[in-house]
């Protein structure tokens, strides 16, 4: 509208190629999507960013921020993507170039670090709001309360010397004595979000510049990955049902009430090879313990099949050895159909069945089951489309584990 400025914020993403803690993590798919998918995600969900940029010196990671909805209008230099390079010369490229390739000039960066993928999904308005709504604020940082408070810590001067405290109070002698009840609050700032005027960032060159407000996380959100345990701790956050900000649709939760779980044969029970003799007889490779569970889930109401494209023989006789019913040979391209007649056949309402799949031609039941769950080794795309992804491979236990969280939530 006439006589109304806009507000230009730019969410600039930086991730260069070089990770040495975890190889290539940016593009590592993290609960099926690319790492860095999950910040580009929530710049694109925000009403207030305007542009969303990735900063990087990686073709690779280049490719897959457009992939996902970000630019890449220029390659980071070598030389700004070293282990020990700060986040400020990363802003001040970016903010160079862009003026003086573009003439494009932002009011604000939003800084979203790809390793803290799990957020709130109004957290980015919700910095930008404070930001504009605070005139001498340079920065909002997204803080959350310290998991460990800093006035009961020790500067550390070798084993043979004395320690000194940290911090002092005011008014309370030996702080680090105290109940934790009459100390100072204190919060640690999380890589979720950083909200910058870029005048702080060109004028002052700080990236925080002189007044820097809080913007309050709650701390279920706490995620920083650095290493592949933080990645598969975090990986569970994602299916737990806390709300955030997916690259994709939304992750349903686990039924309350489960009736049915229904599995793909190859690649869920088995591990997806085969091998064949002379005469074309079949063998696969299970394992045992995924029918450990199977009767005690029946005995609770809860049933156990198989559904298989398959037309073969071993698909029934594994399914006989696990004591579950097996429906096999319904053709690669209608299992989706063959789920709806099961369902019928059953008078299965299907909000309360879990399919579990691996392939391309699970995601038809995907769409049809109220829970649709992964195995772990599953292709990219149908891990994407999975309301949960299990930490065991198919043939390798993944039936046994589904079996025991069903169990355990009942």
């Amino acid at each position: 509208m006439d006589g109304v400025v806009m507000t230009e914020i730019l969410a600039l993403i930086p991730a260069r190629g070089g990770s040495k803690g975890i190889p290539r993590k940016n593009i590592r798919s993290f609960a099926g999507y690319p790492l860095i998918a999950w910040s580009i995600a929530a710049a694109k969900q925000s009403g207030s960013v305007t542009r969303i940029i990735v900063s990087t010196d990686d073709e690779e990671i280049a490719a897959a921020a457009r992939e996902w909805g970000a630019e890449t209008p220029f390659m980071r230099p070598a030389e700004l993507a070293q282990d020990k390079t700060l986040d400020l010369p990363v802003f001040e490229h970016a903010l160079k170039w862009l003026a003086e390739n573009e003439n494009y000039k932002p009011d604000v960066l939003i800084q979203l670090r790809p390793t803290s993928p799990i957020r709130p999904r109004d957290l980015v308005d919700d910095a930008v709001r404070i930001l504009l709504e605070h005139k001498d604020a340079d920065c909002v940082r997204g803080v959350v309360p310290a998991g460990q408070n800093p006035f009961k810590m020790w500067r550390f001067n070798g084993e043979d010397k004395p320690m000194k405290p940290l911090l002092e109070v005011d008014g309370v002698a030996e702080p680090y004595n105290a109940p934790r009840q009459i100390l100072p609050p204190v919060y640690w700032q999380t890589g979720h979000i950083d909200a910058i005027r870029a005048s702080a960032i060109l004028q002052k060159h700080s990236l925080t510049g002189d007044k820097v407000y809080p913007l309050i996380i709650d701390p279920r959100y706490t995620v920083d990955i650095d290493n592949l345990s933080d990645w598969a701790k975090y990986e569970a956050l994602v299916y737990s049902g806390l709300e955030m900000v997916p690259p994709g649709k939304p992750r349903r939760p686990m039924p309350e009430k489960i009736k049915m779980i229904i599995c793909d044969f190859d690649g869920v029970v088995t591990d997806n090879r085969v091998w064949t003799d002379q005469d074309g007889r079949e063998m696969v490779a299970a394992s045992r313990s995924d029918s450990m569970r199977v009767a005690e889930l029946r005995a609770r109401g809860v049933e156990v099949m198989i559904l298989s494209s398959e037309v073969n023989s071993v698909v029934a006789a594994r399914a006989k050895k696990m004591g579950v019913e097996a429906v096999h040979g319904v053709g690669i391209l209608k299992k989706g159909e063959a789920l709806k007649q099961l369902l019928a056949a059953k008078k299965v309402d299907a909000s309360r069945v879990v399919f579990v799949g691996n392939d391309f031609n699970d995601l038809p039941c995907f769409e049809i089951a109220g829970w649709a769950v992964a195995v772990a080794d599953a292709y990219p795309e149908v891990a994407r489309a999975a309301d949960f992804v299990l930490s065991k491979p198919g043939g390798h236990g993944a039936v046994r584990e589904l079996c025991e969280m069903v169990l355990k939530n009942m």
